[in-house]
């Protein structure tokens, strides 16, 4: 009776008065906090009706409770208070009079939720005769996962705040409370955690990022102390879209076993993959390397896989046995129409297969994108050329993706595939990168080039239509050593070659080819004297080819080592 009477005054204005109210809770919590039982409710009411009009003091105050109440009397609530508990801890995070009370409560918001995991059965137990949760016409979830989703959504609001250090802490505790506990969510509230906190926290947050300002705010004393690369909203928000992105890749990869349960996780699968290609697409570099990891690792958990070479030499190993009847093509191309995915069951190839033909759609409209030369354009500073570890990471990723998609890949799939690797070789550094990327002496390959071989050799040695390519193949590893005589331009954008800039001033700097392509060589005459007989290396005039890149050789001076 006498707590009905304290949270009735929490609706007057006056500070006096509230502050003379949160200190009784505050002395209430002390001596009578373990036998509050049904005062719960009002005390939280207490506690969190605050507002950014209130001074800093009385959230303080009111703050200094919440900690008491999550600290000590958690297990002595009852468990249909929870909830209100987490709502509280939430608008102490969106409050913005106090930055480290926002980030103080988000900590806590962490607290409550291990509390959650620790006391699951009990929890479980009491709100056995709680209703559900779950807004009208929406899937009701159980009371349990009722409160796992309260606390999702509070950290989903913070995670698009205006100010940068709560966004970052909170998509932190977020995809952290997800990763670590999900396992404890029944696998239909997984379905409400995509379309009710990942998916619209990827769209809040590409669409804040797309309207803020690149404009640095020289009248905030706050700058002084920020690092050039966070001294604008613009590069704030792309640090939050890299950490969003990323965390959202870790929870499809963690719990894939139970997303891939729901009947609508193929649209959730392309839908994260069209947000991972506009990441990737974009022109701040920071964004773009993050989306290619995020991709990554929902191929590979734990890196891009290599072939199983000596001393990690893309060009050596063995080459791929010979089938003595070639297998044709026929109709296993991979589908054009991949988006219309409409149902998987786990274990289902068929389904499985569209899945990872989708992400080869993604990851070839990438590069396709990312290595098409730019427009001219007289302003230099607007030319946007991807940079060499963009590059890398990209083809790095093909070696994951294609043991999915290996038994249906033929020689479309490789034209396509070679189109994106010839042109991503032909891509220039900026100069003020080319001493850390170029290889000092000039006789050791570019990580880019090694990557590009090590995508070669892994279509080399899985493909199971690899008999009809190899036509194909050889004519792809020719056109590479004709880089060395006639090196290919990236459209109208000027480079110097190497030796060329030493001691010259240059926007741009070609790579050097040699030395990929005596690596490429070195496959060429292998894969030949292994495939020499094959009929379609006869039938497709191979040695001929090859001749005729020799007497390329010849008359440009080069000396053409076969062996």
């Amino acid at each position: 009776m006498l707590l009905l009477p304290l949270q009735e005054l929490s609706g007057i204005i006056h500070a006096d008065i509230r502050h003379k109210q949160l200190e009784c809770i505050l002395q209430i919590l002390h001596s009578n906090g373990d036998t509050l039982n049904q005062g719960w409710p009002l005390v939280l009411g207490v506690i969190g009706a605050i507002s950014n009009e209130q001074g800093e003091n009385l959230i303080r105050l009111a703050f200094q409770s919440l900690q008491l109440v999550v600290t000590d009397f958690l297990p002595t609530m009852p468990c249909s208070c929870l909830q209100v508990c987490v709502d509280v801890a939430g608008r102490f995070g969106l409050q913005t009079r106090e930055l480290n009370i926002s980030l103080t409560a988000i900590g806590l918001l962490w607290n409550i939720s291990d509390y959650f995991s620790q006391n699951h059965e009990r929890i479980v137990g009491e709100l056995a005769g709680e209703p559900g949760g779950g807004s009208e016409g929406e899937l009701t979830l159980p009371p349990y996962d009722a409160l796992w989703m309260s606390v999702f959504l509070r950290l989903g609001e913070l995670c698009v705040d205006q100010r940068p250090a709560v966004r970052k802490s909170a998509g932190q505790t977020l995809f952290s409370t997800i990763t670590t506990h999900g396992a404890l969510l029944q696998p239909h509230t997984w379905q409400t955690v995509l379309w009710k906190v990942l998916f619209p926290l990827l769209d809040n947050v590409k669409k804040l990022s797309a309207i803020a300002s690149g404009r640095r705010d020289d009248t905030n004393e706050e700058n002084i102390l920020m690092h050039h690369s966070r001294d604008t909203a613009q590069k704030q928000w792309a640090e939050t879209q890299v950490l969003t992105l990323a965390g959202v890749a870790r929870v499809f990869y963690s719990h894939r076993t139970e997303l891939q349960q729901l009947g609508d996780f193929p649209r959730a699968w392309v839908l994260l993959l069209e947000y991972i290609e506009v990441a990737a697409l974009c022109k701040n570099g920071e964004v773009s390397l993050a989306a290619l990891k995020s991709f990554q690792e929902i191929l590979h958990p734990n890196g891009v896989t290599t072939p199983d070479t000596p001393h990690g030499d893309p060009t050596k190993g063995p080459l791929p046995k010979l089938d003595p009847v070639p297998r044709m093509a026929g109709d296993h191309s991979i589908p054009k129409d991949l988006g219309k995915v409409t149902k998987i069951c786990a274990g289902d190839p068929d389904e499985e297969a569209a899945l990872w033909s989708t992400a080869w759609r993604v990851w070839l409209s990438i590069g396709t994108a990312a290595t098409t030369p730019p427009a001219p354009t007289e302003d230099k500073s607007q030319l946007y050329i991807p940079s060499q570890a963009f590059l890398t990471s990209l083809v790095m990723i093909f070696p994951a993706l294609y043991q999915h998609i290996k038994h249906r890949f033929v020689v479309a799939d490789l034209l396509k595939l070679s189109s994106v690797l010839q042109r991503a070789l032909t891509v220039p550094v900026h100069s003020d990168s080319s001493p850390f990327i170029i290889p000092i002496g000039e006789v050791t390959l570019t990580a880019l080039q090694s990557a590009i071989l090590a995508a070669i050799k892994e279509v080399m040695l899985g493909s199971e239509n690899i008999q009809v390519m190899y036509p194909e193949v050889f004519h792809q590893l020719l056109t590479y050593v004709e880089y060395t005589v006639k090196p290919p331009k990236f459209g109208k954008v000027e480079a110097k070659s190497v030796s060329a800039v030493k001691g010259t001033q240059a926007d741009w700097v070609a790579m050097n080819y040699v030395p990929f392509a005596e690596a490429i060589v070195g496959m060429v005459t292998e894969l030949y004297r292994a495939t020499a007989k094959h009929p379609s290396v006869i039938h497709g005039h191979v040695l001929q080819n090859i001749v005729k890149v020799r007497l390329l050789f010849h008359y440009a001076d080069y000396i053409f080592v076969t062996s």
